[in-house]
């Protein structure tokens, strides 16, 4: 078979109506498939202003807001009539599900009854975020669930080592490869820095800025992140707090980091200059599944302190390119930024590391090993 034979059907619970790394990488995968001739359909929920346009042809599913004060993000209804018609209607010889949600898991059941070969990618660690509001005694049942979806299917796909690691841990027996993720490096290199931006929204030449990336939104983990700035300046360890990216938790977080200063949301090349205008990357995350933040401060030769966790592990090589911290261990953060805020050279050695291994990632290269699992999995 060729890649010119598949017809690909992705489900995704947000393809394009709120920007975020899960669907820029599907996005970039989707342009990745049509430029080889992959014939694709998405199904996602959609809203009247998205935040970008759609990479290919995208079919609209119904859908609810979603409870719990997260109203900006949608929740598929499943395969209503129509939607199935649809389905049906485009005959798809593969189906891709990147979501363990109630559209994935019936797109999931329709395949295994029409004998459709299926690929489900993992982008986001949804078992963890009950912690952070509040329903806590949740993330058993999250996490049963996410195990049973991706057992269903014929081969699953995750951004890194960690996560492979963390679906056998879970006891997941469907094959396990490895989507990595790539980096735009015309865009995201240390030439970008500048410092007439920085002392444009008020870092000094000689303040060290240590960095939030990022959407603001609790499960980003910035009670942890706010939590270790009072511990710094507890200490009186000398940086200025810069947060780059805007979300519904914004007002929440600037109580909490009075300090700041918030540069809002950044693209294109504004975003590559914020990012390599940067001097510490500090991602206390554990909801990632591979961090695309993170990487792109390693290519704009950025050192990262992040959580020992999925997202981090087997990216960010700890004591070289950064420190790698156990989560919420507020006073380890604080040790290593601390480091890194007061030695120059340490910084400059860790990021100019950071930016070497970064040259490995590369979307091509990433994309390409989907397209081959597709292949593999339709002929066996």
């Amino acid at each position: 078979m060729k890649a010119s034979q598949l017809r690909v059907a992705m489900f995704s619970g947000n393809y394009n109506y709120v920007r975020d790394g899960a669907n820029q990488a599907l996005n970039r995968l989707a342009r990745h498939l049509l430029d080889r001739d992959v014939t694709l359909r998405v199904y996602s929920p959609t809203v009247a202003n998205p935040a970008f346009p759609p990479t290919g042809d995208l079919v609209s599913v119904p859908a609810y807001g979603m409870p719990g004060g997260r109203g900006e993000y949608k929740l598929a209804r499943g395969l209503t009539m129509k939607t199935r018609a649809d389905l049906e209607g485009f005959r798809p010889n593969i189906v891709h599900v990147s979501a363990p949600d109630i559209l994935g898991h019936r797109a999931l059941s329709w395949s295994r009854k029409q004998g459709v070969a299926t690929l489900a990618s993992l982008h986001t660690r949804f078992e963890t975020y009950p912690q952070y509001y509040g329903i806590g005694f949740l993330e058993p049942v999250a996490r049963g669930v996410s195990k049973r979806f991706y057992d269903r299917a014929d081969q699953v796909m995750v951004p890194g080592r960690g996560m492979a690691e963390l679906l056998h841990e879970w006891g997941v027996t469907s094959p396990v490869g490895i989507w990595s993720r790539g980096v735009d490096h015309h865009r995201f290199n240390p030439a970008m820095r500048d410092f007439d931006w920085r002392r444009s929204i008020g870092i000094g030449d000689d303040e060290v800025a240590v960095s939030f990336l990022g959407r603001l939104v609790l499960e980003k983990g910035l009670d942890v992140f706010s939590d270790v700035a009072t511990e710094l300046q507890r200490r009186g360890v000398k940086h200025r707090i810069l947060v780059i990216g805007e979300g519904p938790a914004r007002d929440w977080f600037a109580e909490r980091v009075p300090h700041a200063v918030f540069a809002g949301f950044q693209a294109g090349d504004d975003l590559g200059r914020a990012v390599a205008s940067m001097d510490v990357f500090f991602n206390p995350s554990i909801t990632e599944t591979f961090g695309n933040v993170t990487l792109e401060a390693m290519a704009a030769g950025v050192p990262v302190v992040a959580a020992r966790a999925s997202g981090a592990v087997g990216l960010v090589d700890d004591r070289r390119t950064g420190f790698l911290v156990p989560p919420r261990d507020v006073p380890a953060y604080a040790d290593a930024i601390a480091r890194l805020c007061e030695d120059a050279n340490m910084r400059w050695r860790m990021g100019l590391a950071g930016h070497e291994d970064a040259k490995e990632y590369e979307w091509g290269r990433a994309n390409q090993a989907v397209l081959d699992a597709y292949l593999r999995i339709v002929r066996g």
